[in-house]
């Protein structure tokens, strides 16, 4: 497959060339999980209920994302930086670090997950209704955590090498086996909201195999060193990379790992705040929301990540016209779809909220919660555009500053605060959303902007 030149003055191109096949990636990556919200809340007399459940592991979900986001997405600006200035020795000591870093994690999520999950369901909102089903579920999709983490952190490195249609493949693979597996297992094998995880973990198996595959074949420049292919352990993990760039990692991916951790504070801090205003109803409501928010902030989230290794690349070269040109067009394109997708929104909700579940008594006030939740969406992309050029230029105090200011010190109260004191009910756990957006966002955007300003004149 061609590579992209992240060198050339291209940028519109590069960009699209990365962007598209992300998206596509990304599209599909939401096929693991919404493909089994979507047969789950069509299971035979525990749809609705199951639904709620599979909400309940969603934490646990975003906390294996953070997890992977912070080897993979903290170490591959680093790996692109070092590509662009020509260091291909560290680039590949990055590599190395951020995989033994995501492989000794993985195993160590599995254990302690496996033992903590019922206590922390119970945590986040099971009752005695929802416990049962949801414990299996996260107790099996658990399992595939090494895959999910290995494969998933893997794919930054194999975009940054230019290469953005196998890092692509890498998803639709998984991603289509588990379209597949989904109703044989949860239908014909009659294994319900259990043959939902079973396919996950399947269809994540495959993924992993694959990157693994890339990685030890002759496009890569960069090969995986493991002892089990007949490798040196040793070069697996080399010495001047265990502490300095693991400490790099660790510091700038911090930032993705605070935005999906905190993610899923949002997530208990609204099931929490719905059950005691709403009911388990709301939760199956803030359910569909979030899915549909998963599916509509995908393509600006690509972009976005599709532009990373562009700066990146062009910082290490010094390149500061090309980073102006990637940083304006970045922005447009995220700020238009944003408000576009609000139009839509406004326009045909219900629509998006039968995709997932066939129980008219959702539709309704799913629908006004996704009204409500999506006002201001538009300066969501004013946040990933900042946060995705901090993390680009290696910047990890702001972009670790950004996501913990919306998250924790917007949404969590906002929550709390317009539901209660308020008196919103369950209105106010969806209107803090987007004054939180409009906050956030915009902090964001700016602080960058005067930020990136510096960077250039430097450069």
């Amino acid at each position: 497959m061609k590579r992209v030149d992240f060198g050339s003055e291209r940028v519109a191109s590069n960009i699209m060339q990365t962007a598209l096949p992300l998206l596509v990636a990304q599209l599909l990556q939401l096929l693991y999980n919404i493909v089994d919200r979507v047969y789950i809340g069509r299971i035979p007399g525990e749809g609705t209920d199951a639904l709620g459940a599979v909400g309940l592991v969603f934490p646990v979900i975003i906390i294996i994302t953070g997890l992977t986001n912070l080897f993979g997405m903290g170490a591959s600006p680093l790996f692109s930086i070092a590509l662009g200035a020509g260091d291909t020795k560290k680039a590949d000591d990055i590599l190395h670090t951020a995989f033994r870093l995501m492989v000794c994690t993985a195993v160590v999520v599995f254990v302690c997950g496996e033992y903590l999950a019922a206590p922390l369901l119970t945590l986040f909102g099971a009752d005695e209704t929802l416990l049962p089903i949801a414990l299996p579920y996260a107790r099996i999709y658990l399992c595939g955590t090494l895959f999910t983490m290995t494969a998933s952190g893997l794919n930054p490195f194999i975009n940054a090498q230019g290469f953005p249609r196998i890092g692509m493949l890498t998803i639709v693979i998984g991603a289509v086996t588990n379209l597949v597996l989904d109703p044989v297992f949860i239908f014909v094998l009659g294994l319900g909201v259990r043959g939902a995880a079973i396919a996950t973990v399947l269809a994540q198996s495959l993924s992993f195999f694959f990157v693994l595959s890339f990685f030890r074949g002759k496009k890569t420049q960069f090969r995986l060193k493991m002892p089990w292919y007949g490798g040196d352990a040793l070069k697996m993990f080399p010495v001047s990379a265990r502490f300095i760039h693991a400490r790099d990692i660790v510091g700038l991916g911090f930032a993705s790992f605070v935005m999906q951790a905190t993610n899923s504070l949002v997530q208990i801090a609204c099931n929490n705040a719905l059950l005691a205003h709403g009911g388990a109803i709301f939760v199956s409501v803030m359910t569909v929301v979030a899915s549909v928010r998963n599916i509509l902030d995908t393509p600006p989230l690509a972009v976005a990540d599709g532009t990373a290794p562009l700066i990146g690349f062009n910082y290490g070269a010094r390149h500061g016209i090309q980073i102006k040109k990637a940083v304006r067009l970045m922005t447009l394109i995220g700020v238009s779809y944003t408000f576009a997708v609000w139009l839509l929104v406004e326009w045909r909700a219900e629509a998006f909220v039968r995709i997932f579940t066939d129980d008219t008594t959702l539709f309704a006030p799913a629908a006004h919660a996704m009204r409500i939740y999506f006002r201001a969406f538009v300066f969501q992309a004013l946040q990933y555009s900042g946060q995705s050029v901090f993390k680009a230029l290696g910047f990890k105090k702001q972009a670790i500053f950004f996501s913990i200011f919306r998250k924790v010190v917007l949404v969590v109260p906002l929550i709390y605060l317009l539901s209660g004191p308020l008196s919103m009910g369950t209105d106010g756990v969806f209107r803090a959303e987007p004054v939180s957006n409009i906050i956030g966002g915009t902090a964001c955007f700016v602080t960058m902007l005067f930020t990136l300003r510096r960077v250039l004149a430097a450069l």
